[in-house]
């Protein structure tokens, strides 16, 4: 009852925000963003509930004889609520400030609880009518919230955004048709436990679809392709949702139908799961550093995200295969706990980009620079977010990256030959990915916060209202708190990780986190200890050995010039180049050098540079696909004429058959 009572307060907190929006005289004062901060915190509460606690069946309501909407959470679902809740907090915190000046909060406010709403009841989902309900709502919704401002570049975005999440759904609706057909069941319960009846080529084709359904909303390569054109498009405090938890909603589902009601699987999907984590980890860190456009470029990071979240799931489902489930708890707590950790680092770096470009009013790098002494505030916590994000300690990223690192190596005791191969180069994979991100965000906070200011907006930017910034300090401390003190997190997911893999695989003693199987230890709270008593002790010593000295300020890495200009920074295409260069086989580059002279050639009067990728997934694997479309398109086009007898030909035939074959 009492479990059912946070339910009930937090729904109804969500609703009231989407009502109060559409009332004239309310929706000013932004009362919507405070209800769904509330909600956010009631539904956080069901969440721990559940959990610790039994499996919740909270409410049924039938449609029909067979169709029933049906609500239902378990310790799984309670942690996929707990991690929509955090973000949702923070976001609507920061709404509150951010949409002040937009045009139409009336209709972003109910957009925005209604969008919350739909994502909560994806994931207490008892059976497959809700969950295609609830799931069809929250992509409606979220496609008019990344169309929101109405520009045809918005339009186009959210076109492919519709477009590819309906490619999912229809697997995902494929799915659930072949397991009601062979199970007899609609519910999740029952098909969870008819499920050890189905034949090996039917669990195979479900596990297929599921990646493919599931995988599109959660944005794998290469069904990636919406997110860097969805996530700019939408509103800052929007695509922070979206990146940080809606695609995680295709998580849940994956890891609700394959591992959860499928049970265990052969060998081969965990290693597919591997393969596709460590391909969207990698080139899609690859695609972020050659972007310009910070949200473009943090959209690339969540492919890369998802990638890592993959890794440990696919490793989880590879030795769960063998039954080392001691092993399988390991991978799938690293999984899951990346799972949150990005949902934490990556709201807090679309919140970071979202006051730049409230402040600058672009996305262009290339037109920001010396915001950091303009705008301190959201500088650190963009920095909090680039270094969790990057896994450098003590922050949330490290932890679960270790861990995902530390279940990709004991692939080795996997007794399969190909398992012993494709788990370390999946290790590999996450150690090259961790490089790369950490390059990427030098040049993105590097050349968005040093350095000098390269435009007017830049010069005049200002720093962000109170309420953003709370927004996004709450999400800096969590980075903080998750990643000195993992044992929260594992409490947290372990009552999960058991149901699903029958271990729990890592303990924790004091400060320090064991891995099982290998004695492997880790103490995020040591390592942040021993970082502050060695600054600490450089500190003294320098101060020792220098003396006390006058402090004088100059201009950095002046070379004696008597004052710098924005145009001797390193911009973000020339910091990438060299990357650039060494993995072109993959980015297939494209330059275009024009010069103009006084006189040739000795006196250069001009000279403009520009150089491209070719997107190799929109040009090879889409763009042909597309092209058929139109060119059946066109053909069938003439069917339609314009003639009146011509259609009524078209009857006269359509009649004449039904007679034929009707008899």
């Amino acid at each position: 009852m009492v479990a059912e009572n946070y339910l009930l307060i937090g729904v109804f907190c969500l609703l009231s925000g989407a009502v109060i929006s559409l009332i004239p005289f309310l929706k000013e004062k932004n009362y919507s963003y405070i209800l769904s901060t509330l909600g956010a915190i009631s539904l956080a509460l069901f969440g721990l509930y559940i959990i610790f606690g039994l499996p919740v069946q909270t409410s049924s309501f039938p449609i029909s004889s067979i169709l029933e909407f049906s609500l239902r959470g378990d310790a799984l679902a309670g942690f996929f609520m707990l991690v929509i809740s955090l973000l949702t907090f923070s976001v609507s915190i920061y709404s509150i400030g951010y949409t002040r000046d937009i045009a139409g909060k009336g209709l972003m406010g109910f957009l925005f609880n209604l969008f919350i709403l739909s994502m909560y009841a994806v994931i207490l989902s008892g059976n497959i009518v809700t969950f295609l309900i609830s799931w069809e709502t929250m992509s409606v919704v979220s496609y008019f919230l990344v169309t929101f401002d109405r520009k045809e570049k918005s339009a186009k975005a959210g076109l492919v955004y519709a477009v590819m999440t309906h490619l999912g759904t229809a697997f995902i609706i494929a799915l659930f048709l072949i397991l009601y057909n062979f199970t007899g069941h609609m519910d999740f319960t029952g098909i969870k436990a008819a499920s050890a009846g189905l034949p090996d080529e039917i669990k195979a084709v479900v596990f297929i679809f599921s990646i493919i359904g599931f995988g599109t909303k959660a944005g794998i390569v290469p069904l990636h392709t919406w997110l860097p054109k969805a996530h700019p498009a939408a509103p800052s405090n929007i695509s922070s949702l979206m990146s940080g938890v809606m695609i995680k909603t295709g998580i849940y589902g994956f890891v609700r139908i394959a591992m959860d009601v499928l049970g265990q699987g052969p060998e081969w999907w965990g290693i597919t799961v591997i393969i596709i984590g460590a391909v969207s980890s990698v080139l899609g860190v690859l695609y972020a550093l050659m972007e310009h456009d910070l949200k473009r470029l943090l959209a690339y990071h969540s492919v890369e995200n998802i990638g890592i979240i993959l890794l440990g799931i696919g490793g989880s489902m590879m030795f769960k295969s063998h039954g080392l489930y001691n092993l399988s708890a390991i991978a799938l707590i690293a999984g899951l706990y990346h799972t949150l950790n990005h949902a934490l680092f990556k709201g807090l770096l679309f919140l970071g980009a979202g006051s730049v470009m409230h402040a600058t009013h672009t996305k262009n790098m290339e037109d920001m620079g010396g915001l950091i002494k303009k705008m301190p505030y959201t500088g650190l916590f963009f920095l909090i977010g680039s270094v969790s994000i990057c896994a450098l300690p003590p922050f949330n990223g490290f932890m679960s990256e270790w861990l995902t690192y530390q279940s990709l190596i004991l692939g080795f005791k996997s007794p399969s030959i190909t398992s012993k191969i494709i788990s370390p180069l999946g290790g590999a994979a996450l150690a090259l990915t961790g490089a790369l991100a950490a390059a990427c965000f030098v040049k993105a906070f590097g050349i968005s916060f040093l350095g000098m200011p390269r435009s007017r907006h830049a010069e005049s930017a200002k720093e962000s209202s109170i309420s953003m910034l709370a927004g996004m300090a709450v999400l800096a401390l969590l980075c903080l708190v998750f990643g000195i003190f993992p044992s929260i997190v594992l409490m947290l997911l372990s009552p999960a990780v058991f149901n699903i893999t029958g271990s729990h695989g890592v303990s924790t003693e004091n400060v320090f986190i064991y891995v099982s199987e290998i004695f492997s230890t880790t103490s995020p709270a040591a390592i942040l200890i021993t970082m502050l008593v060695m600054s600490a002790a450089t500190g003294i010593f320098i101060f020792t050995a220098g003396g006390k000295r006058k402090i004088t300020y100059g201009d950095s890495w002046d070379c004696g010039m008597t004052s710098l200009t924005s145009r001797m920074q390193y911009s973000a295409t020339a910091f990438t180049k060299p990357i650039r260069l060494i993995f072109k086989r993959i980015y297939l580059p494209t330059r275009e050098l024009k010069v103009s002279y006084l006189i040739k050639p000795f006196f250069v009067k001009s000279i403009k540079y520009s150089a491209e990728i070719t997107p190799f997934f929109e040009k090879y694997f889409y763009q042909p696909v597309i092209d058929s479309i139109h060119k059946a398109a066109g053909r069938i086009r003439l069917l339609q004429s314009g003639s009146l007898h011509l259609y009524l030909g078209y009857i006269l035939i359509t009649l004449i058959l039904l007679l034929i074959f009707g008899t």
